[in-house]
């Protein structure tokens, strides 16, 4: 399914509806409501990733779960299932639930909820593939909050020791996590520099300037796995609520979320 998509979509216009859909998707949810926010700091970067860099037989890993309504999004965008699907978020019996959960055939890879996974798993995936001589690749989508969890660097000493640099690892720094600000809960003074000293190939990039994206995930280093440390603003897209706290997760009424829509535009 991705060999038919990449480098077709106009990346703009991709990160514009994958925004919308969240926002359609969490006023249908109601009381349930949704994470908006690391959904909006993480648009752009999945808007690059599916909509120019991921060819046939890639795989994306969604390690950081707030970003669910995301990535239902962008699948959904790209064809891998219905749209009308994506208004069934939250509902009784429905597969799109605030967590993911395993659904390959339809682009999601692993079941989400327990943070700090996705880099193991992207490196069990790599290193099968290194060994049967396959060489696509692998991506995997992180939070600087989630960083805070061991089993991130256990991850990631895994893959620099095995040298898989079929794996990239995008890091959404948008400063905020569940109930405050990254700096105030739990700082890392530089998240590149811990990658760095683990042996892993570093880039810093404007998480919301498609082309530093695009360029900074086409750019490897033979023989170590990459970094990309993104740096965003939690609900980037809605002026008003760009960079606050409190909207982590966040239940809409029709009459904000018209306003939001109007924002966007």
């Amino acid at each position: 399914m991705v060999e038919d998509i990449v480098h077709s979509m106009d990346v703009r216009e991709l990160a514009y509806n994958i925004r919308k859909d969240v926002l359609d998707m969490t006023l249908h949810a109601g009381a349930n409501g949704g994470h908006i926010g690391g959904a909006f700091s993480a648009a752009d970067i999945l808007a690059v990733l599916y909509g120019k860099v991921m060819k046939g037989g890639d795989r994306f890993i969604l390690s950081k779960g707030h970003v669910a309504l995301a990535h239902y999004a962008v699948l959904a965008e790209c064809g891998y299932f219905s749209k009308e699907k994506l208004l069934t978020f939250e509902d009784s019996g429905s597969t799109l639930t605030t967590h993911e959960i395993k659904d390959s055939e339809n682009g999601i890879d692993i079941s989400g909820g327990s943070l700090g996974y996705g880099i193991s798993i992207a490196s069990g995936i790599a290193l099968i593939r290194k060994q049967n001589g396959d060489d696509s690749h692998i991506y995997v989508l992180v939070g600087d909050g989630e960083c805070n969890e061991g089993s991130i660097w256990e991850g990631a000493m895994t893959a620099s020791k095995l040298g898989l640099d079929n794996i990239t690892v995008i890091v959404d720094v948008n400063g905020q996590q569940l109930d405050g600000y990254t700096n105030d809960i739990m700082p890392i003074k530089d998240i590149g520099n811990v990658f760095k000293d683990f042996g892993w190939f570093v880039k810093h990039v404007d998480g919301h300037d498609y082309d530093e994206i695009e360029g900074a995930l086409k750019d490897i280093s033979e023989g170590h796995p990459t970094a990309i440390i993104a740096h965003t603003i939690k609900g980037k897209g809605i002026a008003s609520i760009e960079g606050k706290s409190g909207i982590h997760h966040m239940r809409i009424t029709e009459d904000e979320y018209n306003g939001y829509i109007q924002e966007l535009k």
